[in-house]
């Protein structure tokens, strides 16, 4: 793998969180990725930073909050599984977040997908935030 498909040391993808990052497709348009540790190999997923309900971000900027291997929606608290992407509670339920190919070699993390090529770490510099706030806690 080359150093451009890098994202980031596979050490660094937090257990019960998430590591945001922006790609870029062929058309210039950025997209937020998050990495999220998974119990199957390669032992992390990448999904699209966005709950497939409503446009809310999964990861706000502090990492999304992962409770037993699910991903759950600041808004309305669907769960997603961390290591298929699937959500079967909540208003989510039945939908799929999208993933995005993945590679992990010498304990580095690179972007496999030929849709996106890896921009930087952080998200998209939103002027206006999220597109909502959260109303669950933990």
């Amino acid at each position: 793998m080359s150093e451009e498909t890098r994202i980031v040391d596979l050490e660094a993808v937090p257990e019960n969180g998430s590591y945001r990052f922006t790609a870029e497709d062929p058309f210039a348009n950025e997209t937020e990725l998050i990495l999220v540790s998974c119990d199957e190999d390669p032992g992390v997923r990448a999904w699209i930073n966005t709950c497939p309900h409503e446009s809310q971000r999964l990861d706000t900027g502090d990492g999304a909050a992962v409770r037993d291997d699910a991903i759950v929606c600041p808004r309305h608290g669907s769960h997603f599984d961390a290591c298929s992407g699937e959500c079967d509670d909540g208003p989510a339920a039945g939908t799929t977040l999208p993933g995005v190919d993945l590679a992990v070699e010498d304990g580095a993390v690179h972007l496999a997908d030929d849709r996106y090529a890896f921009l930087r770490e952080g998200g998209i510099e939103d002027e206006d935030g999220p597109g909502s706030t959260s109303h669950v806690s933990f």
